[in-house]
């Protein structure tokens, strides 16, 4: 798993992350792109209350990665590397 070095990809990526960034914010939380894999896989870290809600893989999976495939389709998920899924 190596970054994607295509800069204008990962512009994109993060407008979609700068976009959804003031709702988190306004539950306490915050999101910061960590990187993009070359299998476009999109890694982010949450942060703030995202990082100790309960309801973070939700929001993760159901408002974040989804509104990133609408965004830039070849996107294949977005994976939070500090949060931990059971």
């Amino acid at each position: 798993m190596t970054s994607n070095q295509n800069p204008e990809l990962i512009k994109k990526v993060e407008g979609v992350i700068d976009q959804i960034r003031p709702y988190l914010e306004a539950d306490g939380g915050n999101i910061r792109f960590v990187d993009l894999t070359d299998d476009m896989v999109v890694n982010v870290e949450l942060l703030g209350a995202c990082g100790s809600c309960p309801m973070s893989t939700m929001t993760l999976k159901s408002g974040v990665e989804q509104a990133m495939k609408k965004a830039i389709p070849q996107i294949k998920s977005v994976e939070a590397i500090n949060l931990n899924v059971y």
